[in-house]
């Protein structure tokens, strides 16, 4: 065997290995959301016997709230990618393309406030939304999750919007055109890849985040997916891996649906500052 034939063995060999490994949890997930009376913790086996009841459950059961749940997340989060999307396409267009002092500052800044942990932020957070009277309401949630979610959508998106080239915008203006005109109409269209990615990763994020969720709602009326699920087990005598497994699985096909669609606008948006054009 010559060596390109052992390295795309070794390459078959890796990828199958990881893909493997990615996809073990996922399955192993679904495959316990599917299994009757799935109290397996402590055992060395699972007895696999096939039912839809956690499912029935799940979504039929209103002591559980899970649809309360999903729809809370989903308004959620899509609010938090629109607005969080669109200020950071702002900024960014902003700092590439508009000459300021201290317009480099600006993102490192950011970048800087990130750096803080959740659970360093919570205890000051969880006064001030207090004192608003926005506890176990959506408000509480929105704007930590769009503070939380807008560093790395401002870095995405500049890293595109540098690379595009300024003659471009330049032209538009010239023209005629704002600058508000020349982004959403020159650079916005030209951006759809990063736009994409950007949107997706920052809709999971807010769609999965827990620590706020958990500290700054009380019930089902502004409590997210995440936090229910992981109360069912006060719901019930017992951990009800099934009934767990099977709303996890209700929440995650969605995003995996997302990113499967949206693969190829990922992968270009993810990448594109790291080459810089010419």
């Amino acid at each position: 065997m010559n060596e390109k034939g052992l390295k795309r063995i070794m390459i078959i060999i890796g990828t199958t290995l990881m893909v493997l490994i990615c996809l073990f949890p996922f399955v192993w997930m679904v495959v316990i959301s599917f299994t009757k009376d799935a109290t397996f913790l402590g055992s060395s086996y699972v007895h696999f016997q096939f039912t839809i009841n956690n499912y029935r459950t799940v979504l039929s059961d209103p002591t559980l709230h899970f649809l309360d749940y999903f729809k809370n997340s989903v308004i959620i989060a899509t609010l938090v990618t629109v607005v969080t999307v669109t200020i950071s396409a702002l900024g960014a267009y902003a700092v590439s393309r508009i000459n300021f002092r201290g317009r480099m500052a600006v993102p490192i800044f950011v970048l800087g406030l990130s750096m803080f942990p959740q659970i360093s932020l919570v205890g000051y957070l969880f006064k001030f939304i207090e004192r608003l009277g926005w506890i176990n309401t959506y408000k509480a949630l929105f704007f930590p999750y769009v503070a939380w979610t807008m560093p790395l959508a401002l870095w995405i998106l500049l890293s595109y919007f540098t690379q595009l080239p300024k003659d471009l915008d330049e032209a538009a203006l010239i023209d005629g055109a704002s600058r508000i005109q020349a982004l959403y109409k020159v650079i916005i269209p030209l951006s759809a890849p990063a736009l994409f990615s950007t949107a997706l990763l920052v809709f999971i994020a807010a769609f999965n985040e827990f620590m706020f969720a958990l500290l700054f709602t009380t019930d089902y009326r502004a409590r997210t997916v995440p936090v229910g699920i992981a109360l069912f087990q006060g719901v019930h005598g017992e951990v009800p891996w099934g009934n767990i497994m099977a709303a996890s699985a209700i929440s995650t096909i969605p995003l995996v649906i997302l990113a499967l669609i949206f693969q190829k606008y990922i992968v270009s948006g993810l990448t594109a500052g790291a080459l810089k054009g010419e």
